[in-house]
Formats: structure tokens, sequence, C-alpha cells
């Protein structure tokens, strides 16, 4: 683990104590959210739509429209919520963990719908948000018998487990305030400069987003619609 990874570790059961909200269940809000839409942002079905037919159906162009959409909006809140440097530190990473976890779990969500995954299924839920986790530590989940299965077999299993949900969403929230507390604040830190750490926050979040897009494009295979 690097500098910014030990840093990220330390750093969040700090976090968790400072804002007690920022537990496994504001996850599963945000994804609640990210789907159903909150205020002026369309839920994820909705976004997924209006792409497609901007691109005439064709569902590789919009969801490569949909990540690089998604990548701006995360470097966008990245910097935003990093620009007042160590000053604003306590308020700006929960702020920056749950902006984070909303625009990922939309995107990822919007991709599984264009592969025809059905949105109210709680097993397709727990795969999108296995899907945030990344490629390297889902199969490190794996291995630790943490997690029984890759997303793409979490979103088709026979069954639905429940125990899931606490488990998969636990593993979100300690990934996501672990990225954010360590890979941005140990640069805020280092430099001591309030606008690079903007700056280094639009990066890592921008490069984070696009790495789950990805991913959630490889590891979703395509569904025949019900």
């Amino acid at each position: 683990m690097g500098i910014t990874g030990t840093v990220g570790k330390r750093l969040a059961p700090r976090i968790s104590q400072a804002a007690p909200g920022l537990t496994h269940g504001f996850v599963r809000t945000a994804l609640e959210r990210a789907i159903n839409g909150v205020g002026s942002l369309p839920g994820a079905a909705t976004i997924g739509q209006r792409l497609l037919d901007e691109h005439r159906g064709d569902v590789d162009k919009t969801i490569h429209e949909l990540i690089e959409m998604h990548v701006r909006y995360a470097g966008a809140q990245g910097f935003v919520t990093n620009l007042g440097g160590l000053v604003t530190a306590a308020v700006a990473i929960p702020a920056n963990v749950t902006g984070l976890a909303l625009i990922q779990c939309r995107m990822v969500a919007s991709i599984a719908w264009l592969r025809g995954y059905d949105l109210d299924d709680p097993r397709v839920r727990n795969a999108v948000l296995a899907t945030i986790l990344g490629e390297d530590d889902v199969e490190k989940l794996i291995r630790k018998r943490r997690l029984p299965a890759p997303p793409m077999a979490l979103a088709t299993a026979p069954q639905y487990d429940p125990d899931l949900d606490r488990v998969v969403a636990g593993e979100v929230a300690a990934e996501l305030i672990t990225r954010v507390a360590g890979k941005r604040l140990a640069s805020t830190i280092g430099r001591r400069v309030p606008v690079v750490g903007g700056v280094v926050g639009l990066t890592v979040d921008g490069f984070e987003t696009w790495r789950v897009g990805r991913y959630a494009d490889r590891e979703l295979l395509p569904r025949a619609r019900r």
C-alpha cells in the first residue's frame, strides 16, 4: 500500500467520527437517488434513454458518452470540494465522498440499464455497488471470501442474498472514504496549497470514475430485456 492509501486508512475512522452519517447507509441512499433521480439530476434510466436517443440506439456509443459525462461531473465536484485545502478538509471530505458515490452509482446503474438489467432487482443493485469498488478490489474481496462473485455473477445469481446488502455497501463506503481521504488529502497536505488540492481532486476523482466506468463496460455484459 502506498503512502496515500496508508493516509486514507488512518483518516477514514476519524472522518466517520466527524460525520456520523457517513456509514454504509449513505451508499444505499446514494444508489437510490442515482437510480430514481434527485432534484434536477435525472435518474439512471432517464439519462441512459436520453443519451441512447441522441446516439440513435447505439448502446456502445451511448456508454462511451455516459462515462465521459460522469468523468467530467466527478472532476468538477472533486475540484470544488478540495479548493479549501486543509482549512475546510473536515467538511469537504464527507461532501466529496457522498458526491462521488452519487455520480459513480448513476454511471454504473445507467450502464447496467443500457445492457438490459433491471434496476429494481436487488441483485443488480448489489452488482452496481460492487462495480464501484473496481476490478482489483473485487478480486481481492473474492479471494478473501468477502464477496462470493464478481458483479456480473451477482446480478445474475439464481437467488437474492440479503446478507450481501450490508457487506457490499460497507465495502463501498470504506473504499470511497479511503480514496478521498488518502489520495487527495495526502496530496493537499504534502503541498499545503489549496488550489493545488483542487486540481489533484479533479484529476483523481475523474480518473477513478473513468476506471470504474470502463470496468462496468467490460463486466456487465448485455442481457435480453424482459
